[in-house]
């Protein structure tokens, strides 16, 4: 024998007699004599403390054990283990947890116990070591745990297959499940709340991913006001109080305040944000598609953007008939009688308006030949609508009275509270007076136009009598916008904000432990035929 060899075979005998020491003296320690540790390694356990290690583990194990099982489980823990042993473990863990599976192959790994095939202990030894990047096949992965940790350890949760969706998503702690979503891994169309029993994590998944699914009680639950302003914010209703946010903005442009339009686009999603530049342009031209005119939560909007520049042709659309009607009366207080008869023309001409703009136009119209003196042509018009409207019928009287006296001992023709710029009957006639009057203080012809208005009006105040004054508008309501909600502005529902924490180290552990519970498989009915490391272990 060469003298390296005979080194060697020296070191490894004297190893050996340290081991067999070191073996005796933790037997003794331990309580357990050798006659107790050969029968124990008959069944793949090796050393005192590997005993002490298996009997702790039984122990456990065996409130959970049936019949012949729990038999054999009580034979080995009297330390008369036989056969029976493996098959008895493997059949109490079939009916247990996951996490009393974890725990238990894990006792086996770090007692040294050959009771797991060569594999299953590779793959349980790596689990244990943190490495997640295991590869196995389909059929030994059946809950996904092993494909679920590899993704998360390469940072590929993108890449996870959505053919596994189905045997991860009963179990995978919901901060995992929220990664998945957040890699755009699990959709709506994967349903995951489906697969969860618990009610809360139903109604979160249902909010993460379909949120206008959410019932009112689902929000409840989640402490979720975000369904609840939307849902009064589209019914009209008082929304609850949230200033700046996207309904408070868009409560804002319905009011028409165009000043926010920058802001709520940065709240906006694209589609939204393309269809409030559209309603933009088109004040330019005073032109909108049909799907913005016919929002009329957008009409005080629009009316606050748009400025004529020409008569407004009435038969375009409702919204360019109410400012076509509003175009002609604001013309008319502005005493702008060249523009305002232009477009009581258009709304004259305009004969298939609602009966309302119908009336409110040939009223109008007939004003205009008042004020023209055209008072034949004026009563005409009047007894077409006088039948339905008791102020026309009063316009009709004064036209008639007007007609009976004298041209040059006829009163001025116009209403005064109009000359003023007021609709008729204001009550705040005097301060407009006096606005005006400052304005125009060097304006002599205009000067003695209001000073003729206000003397009408103070004298129809002292008679109580105002049946002089042409009448307009007829009903004011006419002339209103429309109060309501701008719901082609309003965005989905947002999704509800993630509450869990991202790769969170909690549920990654969660994971793993369902990784190592998978390996059960590899647990043998007998104990694996040990190697000459095996037999000398004493751990």
């Amino acid at each position: 024998m060469s003298g390296a060899r005979a080194e060697a075979v020296a070191r490894e005998r004297e190893r050996l007699r340290v081991l067999r020491e070191r073996r005796e003296a933790q037997s003794a320690d331990a309580g357990v004599d050798g006659f107790t540790v050969r029968r124990w390694r008959k069944v793949g356990v090796f050393g005192a403390q590997a005993v002490l290690q298996a009997l702790a583990l039984l122990q456990q194990l065996a409130p959970l054990a049936q019949d012949a099982t729990h038999d054999a489980l009580a034979d080995a823990l009297r330390n008369e283990p036989d056969d029976r042993l493996l098959p008895a473990v493997r059949t109490v863990l079939e009916r247990a947890d996951p996490a009393t599976i974890a725990a238990t192959l894990t006792a086996i790994h770090a007692g040294g116990f050959l009771w797991l095939s060569e594999v299953g202990e590779q793959r349980l030894a790596a689990l244990i070591e943190g490495d997640d990047t295991l590869a196995v096949s389909g059929s030994e992965d059946p809950y996904g745990a092993f494909a679920l940790l590899s993704a998360f350890a390469t940072d590929g949760t993108a890449a996870f297959p959505p053919r596994m969706l189905p045997r991860v998503l009963p179990w995978i702690p919901l901060s995992a499940l929220d990664d998945l979503i957040d890699a755009g891994v699990v959709g709506p169309e994967h349903q995951p709340w489906q697969y969860r029993a618990e009610k809360t994590e139903h109604a979160y998944l249902i909010a993460r991913l379909v949120p206008e699914q959410v019932t009112t009680e689902q929000a409840a639950a989640l402490e979720w006001t975000a369904p609840q302003r939307r849902r009064a914010f589209l019914a009209g209703g008082e929304p609850l109080p949230s200033v700046g946010d996207v309904y408070d903005l868009l409560e804002r442009v319905a009011d028409g305040d165009a000043s926010v339009v920058k802001e709520l686009e940065g709240m906006l999603p694209r589609d939204l944000v393309l269809r409030l530049r559209r309603l933009l342009d088109g004040a330019d031209v005073g032109n909108w598609d049909r799907d913005l005119w016919e929002d009329r939560g957008l009409w005080r909007f629009i009316f606050s953007l748009w400025e004529p520049k020409a008569a407004v042709n009435p038969s375009r659309s409702p919204l360019h008939a109410l400012m076509a009607l509003r175009q002609a009366y604001d013309l008319l207080c502005l005493n702008d009688l060249t523009r305002a008869s232009s477009q009581i023309d258009k709304l004259v001409s305009f004969e298939t308006a609602e009966p309302a703009y119908r009336a409110e136009a040939l009223n109008f119209h007939a004003y205009t030949l008042l004020l023209r003196e055209e008072l034949n042509a004026a009563a005409v018009v009047l007894k077409g609508i006088s039948g339905s409207h008791e102020l026309a019928e009063s316009n009709l009287r004064m036209v008639e009275q007007r007609r009976a006296v004298p041209r040059n001992d006829r009163p001025a023709a116009s209403n005064p509270y109009l000359d003023l710029g007021l609709p008729h009957g204001a009550p705040s006639w005097e301060s407009r007076y006096r606005d005006l009057r400052r304005e125009h203080v060097h304006d002599v012809d205009m000067s003695a136009r209001l000073n003729s208005a206000m003397k009408r009006i103070r004298d129809a105040e002292r008679d109580e009598d105002w049946s002089g004054f042409f009448v307009l508008p007829l009903d004011l309501d006419v002339f209103e916008l429309p109060d309501e909600v701008p719901v082609t502005l309003v965005p989905p529902l947002a999704p509800l904000t993630r509450r869990t924490t991202p790769r969170s180290p909690d549920s990654l552990a969660l994971v793993r432990q369902r990784a190592v519970a998978d390996l059960l498989p590899h647990l043998l009915n007998a104990p694996r035929r040990p190697d000459r490391n095996a037999r000398m272990h004493t751990q």
